[in-house]
């Protein structure tokens, strides 16, 4: 492993960490769980993941950013990820009345995501919605 300064470089690869316990949803009735609205319940699944590559993809984009934040930090310092998690921050912050849905194009080009085409850019668009929604009450709830 190399080493910066005297110091070893944190690991880049995915650390499963699956819930210790298995914890059983309490239903209308208490201990009960409801199998209706919940579903079937395996506690194999709560416990284990079902194939050892399903941690790893579930936290690829976690992964693949921290990879890139460790190595700006190497070659440019510490000031370049932290001016680049500030951007981020006030780019995902929504400037807009409530009943306007924003696009978040900023934060999707400061990502990366604007040259990609995933299911969520023709999947439940907000502007296909059918139900609308008054604003003064939408401002009043904010």
């Amino acid at each position: 492993m190399a080493a910066v300064k005297g110091k070893e470089l944190p690991s880049l690869l995915p650390k499963p960490n699956p819930p210790s316990q298995a914890k059983v949803k309490d239903g209308h009735y208490g201990p009960v769980p409801d199998t209706l609205r919940q579903g079937f319940s395996s506690i194999q699944n709560d416990l284990t993941y079902s194939h050892p590559l399903e941690y790893s993809e579930k936290n690829y984009l976690q992964v693949q950013e921290k990879g890139k934040m460790l190595m700006l930090r190497n070659i440019q310092g510490l000031h370049a990820p932290l001016k680049l998690q500030l951007e981020r921050s006030l780019a995902s912050q929504k400037r807009r009345l409530p009943c306007l849905p924003s696009s978040m194009v900023a934060l999707e080009t400061l990502l990366g995501f604007d040259t990609t085409i995933d299911f969520d850019d023709f999947l439940n668009d907000p502007h296909d919605s059918e139900i609308t929604r008054d604003t003064h009450s939408l401002m009043e709830n904010q």
